[in-house]
């Protein structure tokens, strides 16, 4: 609500609005007191019903033209010079009050109504263009509520006014209007405040080039043109209908109530007759807030139904209420229920009507509701004229309405079922919607996207502001016992077989009728989380329509993980957490029918990134997350370590608890250092200082001193936390940290620990037992901005000097929950963690997730020791390795490591580096486990994709292609791709190769430090963040992403640019045997450059070079230089380190 009131304009608007309908009840409320206090029976029955006749008459006769105007003009123009008007007529009013004049006072009220049949189009036309298309229901819903507050207002501040003055012996129209002089001038005030906000209303559209034709307008064919959109369009006509309907039985019951109260309750009081029928404003104004707040970025229709059932029941318990209290409480009932069904109709009517009709439209709808109006006036007159009493009005009005309600049922079947889906959903999601404004008024729409779960279609349907008729299995449409509910719905079966090419004709034809259609061109309900290949049978019915038709592309995020999807049970038990479930679903921008399946799919993953960051922005903090899950899985053992420790999850928190306490008291920066190995100690120490508020940066203890005193430098660290055991060992393999400390606080952990005495460590259990979670968050947890950030890792430094990257606590809580999502995680599933918590990977993949998702962690502290790592993930039965080429080549060829040491394993994940095809083909043979390769940056915290394990679908068995082999897989959920132009930035077409743009919520904030880098490498492309990754690439057409280099790992030789990457492939091919290779790319005077090979143990160069040379490689891809080296350089992540490589090669050439 506050931000569409603060839309600029949204302010004059409504008090303009407001104002407006206080000026024109007032002249109103004024003569049917006067005519109350003057007349009695049938005469003042009569009289009533004349007054309302003539406000309504001219919304009669001047339809076309008051349309025309509103679609000819701006319609702030159009309110501007009304509002002109309306400040002449009631200075005439007021005239007419101190002379007496009542019949010309009586008249005038058909000049108001004159004046606001031109304002009224204008005034409803400007909501769309100033509150947009995704606010309409919204924004209906305070133009509403702020009308009938003017009319609360008015009645009360009028009828009040008129009591006051009102003087017993005044016994004519005449006396009693000159007492009423004096209230005349706040109609001209009003008016005048309403001309200065009209001319506060930006301008928002443009002059349209219309000449009205009189003689059109003469002989009746206006009126056939503007009530076209009426006959032809079901939706505004229904809309319409049930607005008139409403109004009309208000017209009715406000003409008979006046004196039904006077008859039967012997009231005379013109300000409580007039207050108890205000209390119908009081209901409205509430019934649309309460649309409102149903409808936020969508149009809810299933209010529809609920409210016109609401009024006839209401109406019906009028007459048995027999005070004005209890009438009072009916009123405001009737008016609740009337805000809940008159807001979506409205919106529905804005929303279907063209932009350069809405004028037009909207002057039909005033015109229907007027005549609707008037016919039940004549009505009222009638039954008055031929005595019957105002009690038989009043029956006759819930009758009315109880049809109205039957018929609204019978016409909406799909409303009623959205209001059932809705408030079946609403109380566990909460729902948005995205990009409902891409979504066409009118025309064929195809509505194609992603199928996670069983209630897509309901989703669909809430979200979707026109009817949406669902593509659906015949064999499940054709089951009796619900086969009506789907034909109720309009659903569409269609045969999966060779026929089905019959049903793509009549998916055609019904989107020729111009209805919307949905589809989900996977075909089956995902059972990953992924989106898988999509059909093409959609592109078939959209060449077989022969009319124009929008494809709109949507994703619907939040529903993996739900009981409706195919998740796996551990998963459902983690995302079913708190009281409810963020979904999004996204539009978007329409496309052209002859959009193929890999472009509607790319569109598909851009909307997942913009779901994903709605979502995002709900989750808590990593510490509070963490907290959540440890009093969820309580004494479960969630963290261990090949040194024999094990705790608990409330172990685990206590120990954070304790080393927290230490962190606040003594490191007062934001930042804190970290130099410990994966292990329990590391992980608490993590833990801690997330829940001390502090952003962590763990230290490369493998980097160079250089690397090291720079990255604690570039930190501002004062404190660093380690562990005199690690140090120790470090010492032990030739690695002395002294130096790089020396001018910084070094704190030992296990002195910490060893502080801590019993009694604290039982209380703090206690604690965590008996507290609730929002307790020991306000106890423990610093608060900490989802934007602030989380830890600073630098970046393997493997092509320069290593940049520190911020994450925040948003990037890593949502490359984790992605994850989590792509891994359906098992409830036997355990996670090892032996990557490097200085590492991106090691930190949040085989740290935090597990942590945060309740999944048991053991760790390892050094992944190169093949052995350790083997007999962890035995002993602990892990199913879950994530690990570097470099480093699942040394487990593969390890003797000492079985293959049934491997066995628990369910899935390994290898990044960080290029997936060796020799390491592949070594370690599934040995393993019989299929490695996964995925890909990621630092700067992307760090996965953005991932291969999975295909699933076979039992009803159709047909398999969901997870993994593709050389690909490094399809995007994350929330994660999207772009391939372009590395110059131009231009998008490439699918499977041509360019530069790899990574978007998502996980993108960094950026460098620390270096604003300049930071703009470099992000940039901003139709309002999203992309990562520009350095890496060379192309998308096939499932979406699957092959790398092919890093564009920094190119030589230029003879002005042509040589893959390094390749080179080294093509060597590995040639050697056939597993060695380690590094292509350098060094400096040659006749060349430019040339290719130096760097390897471990000995090859056959001549071998090499035939051998290429028949695979049919570039005679330029032929190293110049061959150098066997001891080890081929490496960073402490297992990736080669291309600079030291570097420095290498150049003083071995030299040295030759």
């Amino acid at each position: 609500m506050k931000k569409l009131i603060n839309i600029k304009g949204a302010w004059p608007y409504l008090f303009a609005l407001f104002l407006n309908s206080f000026v024109d009840l007032g002249h109103k409320i004024i003569i049917q007191n006067t005519i109350f206090k003057s007349y009695d029976g049938e005469l003042q029955i009569l009289l009533t019903t004349l007054v309302n006749g003539l406000i309504l008459l001219p919304f009669i006769l001047l339809l076309t033209p008051a349309g025309f105007i509103s679609d000819k003009h701006p319609k702030n123009k159009v309110m501007r010079i009304s509002a002109c008007f309306a400040v002449l007529l009631t200075l005439a009013i007021t005239a007419c009050y101190y002379l007496g004049l009542f019949w010309p006072a009586f008249a005038m009220t058909f000049l108001l109504a004159v004046q606001s049949t031109f304002y009224s189009p204008a005034k409803y036309g400007y909501i769309k263009p100033l509150f947009g298309k995704e606010k309409l229901a919204q924004a209906n819903g305070v133009v509403q509520a702020a009308s009938i507050i003017a009319i609360l207002t008015g009645t009360v501040v009028y009828s009040l006014f008129f009591e006051t003055l009102y003087q017993a012996e005044s016994t004519s129209p005449a006396m009693i209007l000159q007492t009423m002089a004096p209230l005349a001038w706040l109609l001209v005030i009003n008016s005048i405040i309403e001309l200065i906000m009209a001319y506060r209303l930006p301008t928002l559209e443009e002059h349209q080039e219309k000449q009205f034709d009189w003689a059109r307008y003469r002989s009746g064919s206006y009126m056939k043109e503007s009530l076209k959109p009426l006959l032809t369009h079901k939706v505004i006509r229904l809309s319409i209908i049930g607005l008139t309907m409403f109004w009309s039985i208000g017209q009715m019951l406000l003409a008979s109530f006046p004196a039904y109260a006077k008859e039967s309750l012997a009231e005379t009081n013109t300000l409580v007759i007039q207050a108890t029928m205000a209390a119908t404003g009081i209901g409205i104004a509430v019934g649309s807030w309460v649309a409102g707040r149903f409808s936020r970025n969508h149009i809810e229709i299933g209010l529809i139904p609920f409210g016109a059932v609401g009024v006839a029941v209401s109406l019906w318990c009028l007459p048995l209420m027999q005070s004005s209290m209890t009438q009072a409480l009916c009123f405001l009932s009737v008016g609740l229920m009337g805000g809940l069904f008159i807001v979506p109709l409205n919106a529905l009517i804005q929303f279907h009507a063209g932009r350069d009709e809405m004028g037009k439209v909207l002057a039909v709808n005033n015109w229907v509701q007027s005549v609707g109006m008037a016919t039940f006036l004549a009505i009222t007159a009638c039954f008055a004229y031929f005595g019957f009493n105002s009690e038989f009005l009043l029956t006759f009005t819930a009758v009315v309405a109880m049809l109205g309600g039957l018929y609204t049922i019978y016409k909406l079947p799909q409303s009623l079922v959205r209001l059932v889906l809705n408030w079946s959903i609403s109380r566990h999601y909460k729902v948005s919607v995205q990009g409902m404004k891409n979504i066409p008024e009118q025309g064929g729409v195809l509505l194609l996207g992603n199928h996670v779960s069983w209630v897509d279609w309901a989703i669909l349907q809430i979200a979707c502001p026109r009817p949406v008729r669902f593509v659906m299995d015949r064999k499940i449409y054709s089951r009796w016992y619900i086969s009506w509910f789907f034909k109720a719905l309009g659903c569409i079966p269609i045969d999966a077989s060779a026929s089905s090419k019959r049903s793509l004709t009549t998916i055609a034809q019904i989107l020729d009728n111009g209805d919307v259609v949905a589809l989900f061109p996977e075909g089956h309900i995902s059972r990953n989380g992924h989106l898988s290949e999509f059909k093409r049978g959609f592109e078939l019915a959209c060449k077989k329509a022969q009319q124009p038709l929008k494809i709109v592309p949507f994703y619907i995020r939040g529903l993996w993980g739900s009981k409706f999807s195919r998740s796996s049970d551990k998963l459902k038990e983690v995302r079913t957490q708190g009281m409810f479930r963020d979904l999004v679903v996204a539009f978007a921008p329409a496309m052209e029918k002859q959009s193929n399946a890999q472009q509607v799919k790319s569109q598909v993953f851009n909307l997942s990134v913009s779901s994903w960051q709605e979502h995002v922005a709900e989750l808590p903090n990593i510490s509070n997350a963490w907290i959540d899950t440890v009093k969820r899985v309580k004494t479960k053992t969630v963290l261990s370590d090949n040194t024999g420790m094990s705790l608990t999850a409330q172990q685990t928190l206590v120990g954070a608890i304790s080393l927290s306490k230490h962190i606040k008291k003594n490191v007062k920066q934001d930042n804190i250092g970290l130099l410990l190995p994966t292990s329990a100690g590391g992980v608490i120490a993590n833990m801690a200082s997330l829940l001390a508020g502090k952003t962590l940066v763990n230290l490369n203890y493998t980097a160079s001193q250089s690397a090291l005193v720079g990255a604690i430098d570039q930190a501002q660290l004062s404190h660093v936390y380690t562990s005199k055991r690690f140090l120790k060992k470090l010492q032990q393999r030739g690695i002395d940290l002294s130096s790089a400390l020396q001018t910084q606080q070094v704190i030992y952990v296990e002195d910490l620990f060893a502080m801590v005495s019993q009694k604290q460590k039982i209380g703090r259990l206690l604690a965590i037992k008996v507290l609730p979670a929002f307790a020991l968050k306000w106890l423990y947890a610093t608060k900490t901005k989802a934007s602030q950030p989380a830890a600073i890792l630098f970046s393997s430094g493997s092509e320069g000097t290593p940049k520190g990257v911020m994450l925040s606590q948003q990037n890593i809580m949502a490359n984790l929950k992605q994850v989590s999502d792509v891994l359906n995680t098992q409830e036997t599933d355990v996670v090892l963690g032996s990557l490097p918590l200085f590492h991106a990977f090691g930190l949040t993949v085989t740290q935090l997730m597990p942590l945060v998702e309740g999944l048991p962690l053991v760790c390892c502290a050094d992944p190169t020791d093949a052995v350790a790592v083997a007999k962890t993930v035995a002993k602990h039965e892990a199913t879950i390795m994530c690990g570097t080429s470099t480093f699942l080549r040394l487990y593969a060829k390890n003797r000492k490591v079985d293959p049934l040491m491997f066995a628990s394993l369910r899935i390994v994940v290898a990044g960080a580096e290029k997936l060796n095809e020799q390491v592949k083909t070594d370690f599934e043979s040995k393993f019989n486990k299929k490695i996964l390769e995925g890909y990621g940056t630092t700067e992307t915290t760090p996965v953005a994709s991932v291969n999975m394990p295909d699933q076979l679908h039992q009803n159709d068995w047909q398999v969901q292609v997870g993994g593709k082999a050389g690909t490094v897989g399809m995007p994350l959920p929330g994660t999207s791709f772009k391939i372009v132009d590395p110059e131009t930035f231009q998008p490439l077409a699918i499977g041509e190769a360019g530069l790899v743009l990574i978007g998502g919520a996980q993108v960094m904030l950026g460098y620390l430090g270096a604003p300049e880098k930071t703009q470099q490498v992000i940039k901003e492309i139709d309002n999203q963040r992309w990562y520009v990754s350095g890496d060379k690439g192309k998308l096939d057409e499932d979406g699957f992403l092959t790398i092919l280099d890093r564009y920094s790992r190119f030589a230029k030789i003879g002005g042509e640019m040589i893959s390094l990457g390749a080179v080294e492939q093509a060597v590995l091919n040639a050697v056939q045997q597993d060695i380690d290779v590094v292509a350098i790319a060094c400096k040659d005077p006749q060349k430019g450059e040339n290719i130096v090979l760097l390897h471990q143990g000995e090859i056959d160069k001549k071998q090499i070079k035939q051998t290429m040379l028949a695979d049919g490689c570039n005679p330029l891809m032929l190293p110049k230089s061959y150098f066997m080296v001891e080890e081929v350089p490496k960073l402490g992540s297992g990736k080669t380190d291309f600079s030291q490589a570097k420095k290498l090669a150049t003083s071995l050439i030299e040295g030759s």
